[in-house]
């Protein structure tokens, strides 16, 4: 099966800026961050401050409160992450292509941001996209080997969704819903694309996957909980909040949703849901969920 794969590796960039920028003010080197280091790659930064804008959030308080003072302590972890990427990427993209039966470009960027994800995929110069953000994969202590192929996996499941949904002309949309249904799909492919059950976000915690387990009807009332009270479910899959004293439990959550789909369905049928369908397939999982649970 062909592939196209371009990767865009601007860390070597980033260490010779932040050797630099050592001795200016913290708020100096945040817009140093967007005029040199990242001048090169001009959409990288749009893209980042876009996403903080239309969730009403200043960026550069975000970056200065929550980024930037530790980028220093995370830089091994950082370099380590940037290691393991480059060795992974074409590997796992290939075995992803054969197992989920997708064929599709793809372009790799590896870059420092602004805290706004570890993995996101997204049209970058005119090719689908995964970018993968070092501050956060370091944050989130996923830089070994393995949790690294396990998010590559994931992002590559995102990839592979929107590029069925694209091929039917099915636009992607945002929501509670949308969400849940999207992080489910792509961590159901984790596992798919790497041959074994794969939860890259446990690798810090050896009680997350267990937690969820035991506490799957309770996540599930929760976020429905959630919902109908019309409160954003970052709790849910955010790597700054946390729900029950666990982070992103809806990725878990959202893995059982499209499993029991399965039962029903074929994975790109389910990739193909109507957007104003989704609704009307999730809900009910997680109702039955609950209630047999409770």
């Amino acid at each position: 099966m062909s592939k196209t794969i371009k990767i865009i590796d601007t860390f070597p960039s980033f260490l010779t800026w932040w050797q630099n920028v050592q001795d200016i003010p913290l708020d100096e080197k945040i817009d140093s961050w967007a005029s040199e280091y990242m001048s090169s790659w001009p959409d990288l930064p749009t893209l980042q401050v876009e996403d903080y804008t239309s969730q009403q959030l200043n960026w550069k308080q975000v970056a200065h409160e929550m980024v930037f003072p530790h980028l220093d302590a995370r830089l091994e972890s950082m370099s380590q992450a940037h290691k393991n990427l480059l060795t992974l990427c074409e590997r796992i993209y290939g075995t992803a292509q054969q197992n989920l039966n997708f064929n599709s470009q793809v372009t790799f960027v590896i870059y420092v941001g602004i805290g706004c994800g570890a993995g996101w995929v997204t049209p970058y110069q005119h090719s689908p996209a995964i970018l993968f953000g070092l501050e956060n994969i370091a944050e989130c202590g996923w830089s070994s080997s393995e949790t690294i192929a396990g998010l590559l996996a994931h992002e590559i499941g995102h990839l592979a969704h929107h590029h069925w949904r694209s091929q039917h002309s099915k636009p992607s949309t945002s929501g509670p819903w949308w969400q849940l249904y999207e992080e489910g799909f792509a961590q159901v492919c984790e596992s798919l694309i790497l041959g074994t059950p794969s939860w890259h976000q446990a690798s810090q915690d050896n009680t997350w996957l267990s937690w969820c387990q035991s506490k799957k009807g309770w996540l599930a009332t929760e976020f429905l909980k959630t919902v109908d009270d019309g409160q954003a479910v970052s709790p849910f899959f955010g790597s700054w909040y946390d729900i029950g004293g666990k982070k992103q439990t809806g990725y878990f959550l959202g893995c059982a949703v499209i499993e029991e789909l399965l039962q029903s369905f074929e994975l790109q049928e389910i990739a193909l849901f109507e957007d104003n369908d989704i609704k009307d397939h999730v809900r009910p999982i997680l109702e039955k969920v609950g209630r047999n649970s409770s």
